[in-house]
């Protein structure tokens, strides 16, 4: 195996675990996005250095993770990523999860840098802190478009934004759109045994405490549709979420 890739370990705890034991979907994000951080930082182009140089700050943009069965408290979890190099705006990151040394499940990300003021996209190609820090042939060929909603979809309930919500951006954190998914979905009345095996997120605007969205759902087969829109309409984020059953 070759290419350039960072481990980050964690412990699946009480605070990540949902009623039936399983870490739920937005902690999970957490790991996740904690581990992009951390990745980052190693690599040299994190936060704090990319502020300084280019006057911008990375934001995701788009999220997938697959699982092969639920992630249980206590488990331990290996987030293992790397990135495949930027070109134009966007610079995916993959990611590969391991409880122990047992492969469960996999997740890829699209990230953008934005102006910190302007919230204008920097060309990823002019960023020569990426340069020679990929993955290589570890990098997965998954890539994330935009996701294609029913066109019916019902009015589940409204929510307001709130200082909890929000992150060191100043907006609604990006694992907490998973929150407002799995609980417009009223995953709390699902059956013993199913689990989220699979989540995508489009981050469409930013929200900020004091915000009220509306959140729909729909059905597409498999997959479970949700969209928070505003009070004018516009989208603010869309999930699709596809659920697994336990083998016995």
């Amino acid at each position: 195996m070759s290419g350039i890739y960072y481990d980050h370990h964690v412990v699946i705890d009480s605070r990540d675990a949902d009623g039936q034991g399983h870490c739920r979907p937005s902690a999970l994000l957490g790991h996740l996005q904690e581990a992009a951080t951390l990745a980052a930082e190693d690599a040299g182009f994190g936060r704090a250095k990319m502020v300084e140089e280019t006057g911008a700050f990375w934001m995701l943009a788009r999220m997938w993770f697959e699982l092969k069965r639920p992630l249980q408290w206590p488990e331990e979890l290996t987030v293992r990523t790397w990135h495949r190099g930027g070109k134009a705006a966007l610079m995916y990151r993959d990611f590969d999860l391991y409880a122990g040394d047992e492969p469960v499940g996999q997740a890829v990300s699209a990230w953008v840098l934005a102006d910190l003021n302007t919230h204008r996209l920097l060309r990823l190609g002019d960023v020569h802190a990426l340069d020679g820090t990929d993955g290589g042939e570890l990098c997965k060929t998954r890539t994330l478009s935009k996701l294609r909603l029913p066109k019916e979809m019902a009015l589940a309930e409204t929510r307001k934004l709130h200082y909890s919500d929000t992150d060191i951006n100043g907006h609604v954190n990006n694992t907490r759109y998973a929150d407002f998914a799995c609980d417009a979905l009223e995953m709390h009345r699902r059956e013993p045994g199913v689990f989220l095996s699979s989540m995508q997120l489009g981050y469409t605007a930013e929200c900020r405490p004091g915000e009220t969205i509306s959140l729909l759902t729909g059905r597409d087969g498999e997959a479970f549709c949700v969209k928070g829109v505003d009070a004018a309409g516009k989208a603010r984020f869309e999930a699709e979420l596809i659920f697994g059953k336990v083998c016995p």
